[in-house]
């Protein structure tokens, strides 16, 4: 796939501009998101990347079209995944509503410069040694076991990392808010208050994340043009959708196991990708693997769709059953 240094230079220029007016403009006065507002740019944001893939389908063909939806689906499920530790992170710091866009703002740019740096190391690992594939792989399959093993999603997975816990314990916090600023002055001495905290909080869990995302990401293709564009467009209206399913995404107990499953099989794939341009020479006398077969896009696609669709069903009947189940708190007197 050629695309020209202008093509890059309006895309990321338009993205980028989008991105400003959400923070600088939409996102200046810390306030709750309507129902409205939410739905609105939510809407908008999923129907530009329609767009823009479709653009892929016109100017380059069905193959480059399917891999930026598959990556785009991919992206935005771990995005949404990391929206589930970003609601941790809210209830366990107790932050105000009102103060919840900010941090979101914050999180999703820190996501999106982590992103870019992993997606320029992965890009250029790539071009340098074929055999980067079978670690990515490797790595994806772990992920997919660690995912599986915690089963349902719980606020019980969710544990303070060490740079967190040192955060915590070392720099002089306060448990008082100060609108969205970092620190406050009490008594002369200036003090950390807990949006400081939560932002490194958010921080670190981006960075975490775009170690899964990536080698997901590069799984479906190679293409650094459409490995950005896809994680772009996954980060866009992560914030609304925070406001606008609110408890619903506690009700997608079973997306953590979806995830392990998209992410296995992309491992898989990645592997036999390897084996199939393999060099290395304690592999197959460094010769490449013939048998070892390359999945088609349009599998891959349709693989993510399907256990996507059968992963949110699932959740939700669950979630109706539980609800339906639950006794009544405060039974009639006969």
């Amino acid at each position: 796939m050629h695309v020209a240094d202008y093509v890059w230079y309006i895309t990321v220029g338009l993205l980028l501009a989008l991105l400003a007016f959400d923070v600088f403009v939409i996102g200046r006065r810390p306030h709750e998101p309507s129902t409205r507002e939410s739905a609105t740019a939510i809407a908008f944001y999923i129907g530009l990347a329609v767009i823009f893939g479709l653009g892929v389908w016109w100017f380059s063909g069905g193959q480059y079209a399917g891999e930026f939806f598959a990556g785009w689906l991919t992206e935005y499920s771990l995005s949404v995944d990391n929206l589930f530790i970003f609601l941790i992170i809210m209830a366990r710091f107790q932050v105000p509503r009102q103060y919840q866009q900010t941090a979101l703002l914050i999180g999703i740019i820190l996501a999106l410069v982590f992103r870019g740096i992993f997606i320029a190391v992965g890009a250029a690992a790539i071009n340098q040694f074929s055999w980067v594939f079978y670690i990515f792989g490797a790595f994806l399959v772990y992920t997919a076991v660690h995912l599986a093993k915690q089963g349902e999603n719980d606020d019980d997975d969710f544990k303070e990392n060490a740079v967190i816990r040192f955060a915590k314990k070392r720099l002089n916090a306060t448990d008082e808010y100060n609108g969205v600023k970092l620190t406050l002055v009490r008594n002369g001495k200036r003090l950390v208050t807990p949006m400081a905290i939560v932002i490194i909080a958010l921080g670190t869990t981006d960075l975490l994340f775009a170690l899964d995302s990536i080698p997901a990401i590069y799984g479906l293709t190679q293409e650094p043009f459409l490995v950005f564009t896809a994680n772009v467009f996954a980060l866009m209206g992560l914030r609304q959708l925070y406001f606008l399913l609110g408890d619903l995404l506690k009700r997608l107990v079973y997306l953590s196991l979806g995830l392990s499953v998209v992410l296995a099989f992309i491992g898989v794939k990645l592997v036999l990708h390897a084996m199939h341009v393999n060099e290395l020479p304690f592999i197959n006398g460094g010769h490449h693997i013939t048998w070892a077969p390359e999945i088609p896009i349009w599998f891959s696609l349709g693989f993510i769709i399907v256990t996507l669709g059968i992963t949110t069903i699932l959740s939700l009947h669950k979630s109706r059953k539980l609800n339906a189940d639950q006794p009544e708190l405060h039974p009639k007197k006969s």
